[in-house]
């Protein structure tokens, strides 16, 4: 193996060490478990709170406006350069960007449709004192900043060639994708999606791959669970209900990927090459550990230059913040609106009603109206279903509303946003197939705690 200098093993140990502590490492705060980057998230943003709804304002207009001005003069802006990376995007995304930025000002100038600028729509997105999209653009410059602490100074070389093993056969994923799954699993879903979405940009995950590591392995954090027990009033079931989320998310991981839709995207990666068989073969001479710590340190002579990454990553974070804010903001506040004022999730979700039934789950009418309803918001099915007077329907709810894990207020609007190869239709396909298996995982175990 080449020798390398000893500021080439500095990047690799010191900064992914500090890329897990920041991003992986679970710390008990007051307020629950967090990991360091929602703490550093959190207290941002309550420097930041008094103007941050303000701030959104303006780059949602300033995304909407790019756009448009592009598509008016499109030769006027060179490709392949920051402003076209920005604002060239095609017509259905750029009534998106004006989408957002009509619903942000109808929010805080307090006009226009109730159902638009309620505080349960809305105001759920752009509240300064803890909006979702709000919120996000404080996570988003840290992560920009910092998620390549994770990425490019050899951890998921060192890691990849020890766990795929276990990954590949099981998931079908390479077994880099084991520290996706640890940073949503200790963190949040968020981060998990940012992680795949940059490792399927540099050519390190296919297009079935990230599909399959973002809609099935972005799981809700321990911290949201907490959220959602004491919402739906199953504090005393926490152990329970965990257990059951962990043991419904490995069955769901085994077999999302094998079934449609994921089994049908292209063994591509972003380039359009097709990977090597060997690309995750141990090379002769060398076992799992060695190979995986010479592909490490060679990640990290490549990325030596602190300059180039610091750039790069200032570069993601407004990425981030004019292409994926505004899409948040657009589909979540149309799918909030639509839960919060229609019965069309409502109505999405009576077919579960004889199933329900059939599994003999209490008050099945009621609990059948949560199902669907998650898809606009993970925190709706809690709220709708805490008024219901079973512990069993309430846990089976808050249960299965984990399980799904694609929402648009949150994990889907954010896949939205990325370049990751999953539609709008793929992501609802995804969130019903995966309420449907899980739904009889759940009963069974409900039964048997009730």
């Amino acid at each position: 193996m080449k020798k390398h200098s000893f500021y080439i093993w500095f990047l690799f140990i010191a900064l992914s060490s500090l890329g897990v502590f920041l991003f992986i490492v679970p710390v008990g705060t007051e307020s629950g478990i967090k990991v360091p980057i929602a703490l550093l998230a959190n207290y941002l943003a309550g420097i930041v709170e008094p103007f941050i709804h303000w701030f959104a304002l303006i780059i949602f207009t300033i995304a909407a406006a790019g756009a448009l001005i592009i598509k008016a003069f499109p030769k006027r802006v060179g490709t392949n350069t920051l402003l076209d990376s920005l604002f060239r995007v095609n017509w259905f995304w750029t009534i998106v960007r004006v989408l957002a930025a009509i619903f942000a000002t109808m929010y805080l100038f307090d006009f226009g449709p109730k159902q638009i600028n309620s505080d349960d729509t809305a105001g759920i997105l752009l509240d300064p004192g803890g909006g979702l999209v709000t919120y996000m653009f404080v996570l988003f410059f840290f992560a920009g900043l910092l998620l390549p602490l994770l990425t490019d100074f050899g951890l998921l070389d060192f890691f990849g060639s020890m766990m795929v093993k276990i990954m590949r056969p099981l998931f079908k994923i390479p077994g880099r994708a084991a520290i996706d799954c640890l940073a949503s699993f200790v963190g949040d879903g968020t981060i998990g999606v940012l992680l795949t979405n940059r490792q399927y940009e540099e050519n390190n995950y296919t297009a079935r791959e990230a599909a399959t590591i973002a809609s099935t392995f972005s799981v809700v954090s321990i911290t949201f669970c907490l959220v959602v027990v004491e919402t739906i009033r199953i504090e005393q079931y926490f152990l329970q209900f965990y257990g059951t989320v962990i043991l419904a998310t490995i069955i769901l991981a085994l077999i999302m990927p094998r079934i449609y839709p994921l089994s049908k995207k292209p063994d591509k990666f972003y380039n359009g090459k097709t990977p090597s068989g060997e690309r995750e073969k141990v090379a002769e001479g060398f076992n799992v550990f060695s190979f995986g710590l010479k592909n490490a340190l060679e990640k990290a002579e490549e990325n030596k230059n602190l300059g180039n990454i610091f750039a790069a990553g200032s570069k993601n974070v407004l990425e981030m913040w004019l292409a994926v804010t505004p899409i948040i903001m657009a589909f979540a506040t149309i799918a909030l609106v639509l839960a919060e004022f229609t019965s069309f999730f409502r109505i999405l979700g009576m077919p579960f009603e004889p199933i329900l039934a059939m599994l003999q789950i209490p008050e099945a009418g009621e609990a059948a109206q949560t199902m669907i309803v998650g898809f606009a918001d993970m925190l709706l099915p809690s709220v709708l279903g805490a008024g219901i007077e079973s512990d069993m329907t309430r846990f089976f709810i808050a249960t299965v509303s984990v399980t799904q894990l694609i929402y648009l207020s949150e994990v889907g609007g954010l896949i939205l946003g990325t370049r990751l190869p999953l539609k709008l239709w793929d992501l609802f396909i995804i969130f019903l197939i995966r309420t449907i298996i899980s739904i009889p995982i759940v009963a069974a175990v409900a039964h048997w705690i009730f």
